[in-house]
This record gives structure tokens, sequence and C-alpha cells, in this order.
């Protein structure tokens, strides 16, 4: 997907929200168990319900890992059922790879061709023949981690290296790897007074952003600090939205909580100037 595209959907529905899809098999409604395959009837009625209110759904890879050779059928068949009832969505695939050069090749091929995702989480600190192997699909995207939303982040990524924060020598140092126009970033939203400085540093990139709703993490912060003319985010929820309810209700609950959000979005959106 060309980032024009993005964005325009993001005009078009009035939102920058992300639907993680983060299925957990020990989570989902009771009466699901009963299918042929829950994880995909699950992930279908959430994206049913969903759909409208989001630009992105991004499955955490480990998600279906968990279940072996099923989990990446469900999978599969997940990304079947985006790509032809929803071509238009973003999709993300939070595979946090990385590894050398002619693996990498392997893994982006495994998720851009085979999976045919449009973007892909990558973990940088192998450095640039681990993440360049990505940048060269057209229009297909590489989201490395730069600041993350988790309690141990501050282990590394904050860490000061040569005058500089840890994170902040990734962002700059990737910019002069081939491909760069088609990087993003993961920055999280419990870390969103950090996002001016970030914004000095890659001012218009996009930038997907975890933790908001049950990592505790503000909406309205983020936009404070991180929104552009072209809005340059991707805001994820993921455990409150799929998870808005277990009942029978599941579906509406999840799309009542995206609209919610989405509503809040369209209130940041008319403040670009």
């Amino acid at each position: 997907m060309k980032i024009e595209d993005l964005i325009a959907q993001i005009r078009q529905k009035k939102s920058f929200l992300c639907v993680g899809l983060d299925t957990d098999i020990d989570k989902i409604p009771e009466h699901l168990l009963k299918e042929k395959d829950p994880i995909f009837a699950f992930n279908k009625a959430i994206i049913d319900a969903t759909h409208s209110y989001c630009v992105a759904y991004k499955p955490n890879i480990a998600f279906y890992e968990a279940y072996g050779i099923e989990g990446w059928k469900s999978l599969e068949r997940t990304m079947e059922y985006l790509n032809t009832k929803h071509p238009e969505i973003f999709t993300i695939a939070d595979a946090k790879r990385g590894d050398i050069g002619n693996t990498s090749t392997r893994y982006a091929k495994a998720f851009f061709e085979t999976m045919a995702f449009d973007s892909i989480t990558i973990a940088p600190y192998m450095g640039k023949d681990s993440v360049e192997p990505f940048l060269e699909f057209e229009d297909r995207h590489t989201i490395l981690l730069a600041l993350t939303s988790n309690q141990g982040a501050f282990d590394f990524q904050t860490k000061n290296v040569d005058g500089q924060e840890l994170y902040k020598e990734v962002l700059s140092v990737s910019k002069t790897y081939k491909g760069s126009e088609r990087l993003m970033y993961v920055v999280g939203a419990t870390k969103a007074s950090y996002l001016e400085d970030i914004r000095k540093i890659v001012p218009e990139s996009f930038l997907l952003v975890p933790g908001v709703g049950a990592q505790g993490g503000s909406l309205q912060e983020v936009c404070k600090y991180g929104i552009t003319k072209n809005v340059g985010l991707l805001v994820n929820s993921s455990r409150g939205i799929i998870y808005a309810s277990t009942g029978n209700d599941f579906a509406e609950a999840a799309a009542k909580k995206a609209y919610e959000i989405q509503q809040e979005m369209q209130i940041e959106l008319s403040k670009i100037k």
C-alpha cells in the first residue's frame, strides 16, 4: 500500500485507529470454541464490526504461532479475508523480526509475499543489514521499534550513548538506510512526552503508537506532541477493543469501543491546520 492511500483512508474515515488482533483462545467467547477455526471466527466478527472505524489491523504473530500450524492457518485465513473484503485497510504483522541479511530477506518474503501484509514490525538491534532487506519491497513498510510502551524500555532504549539516548540514535541512523522512505516507527503512548523530541528527528514519518487504552496511554497527549499535517500516526488499541466483552455481544461491544475512539480521533483531526 502506498502511504498516500493510507493518508486518504485516514481522511475519509476521520480515524487513525489500528485494531490489534491479539487473539487469545483462552479469552474469546466460549460459544466460538465450537467453530472449526475459533480464532478466525473471532477475528472475522471483530473485523466485520470495526472496519468502518479503523484504518489498520495488527495481528500480533505470537498469538498465532502459539497454536502451531493451525494458528498459522488462522492467520492466513484472517489475512485472506482482510485483503479480499477490505483491501484498503493497512495491515501490520506485529512480528518484531530482525536478523542477518539473508534471514531478514526470508522473513520479508514470508510476511510481504506469502502472507501479503502491508508492513511488519522490526527490532533494529542488529543494525543496517538486518533492516534493509525489508526496505527493498516497494509499497511495503518497515516499522522499527524505537521507544516501546513496556517498563523494560528503560533498560536500553533511553540509555545515553555518546551524548544521545539510544532510541534517538536508532531514529537518526535509520534515516541513512537505503529505502528509508518506507520506514515507520513504534513509539509507545505511555511515552507521549518523548514525541516532541522524536518529531525533531523524524518530522513526517508515520508512528505506530501502542499503549492507548488498556496500558493507560492518552490519545490527546499523543496527538499534542506527535500529530502532523498528514496525521503521521496509527494509534493501536488491542485488548481494550477486542475484549470489550467476553459474552455473545463481543462484536457489538468492540464496535462501540472502536466508534468511541474514532470519535475522539475525529476531534483531534479537526485541530490540524
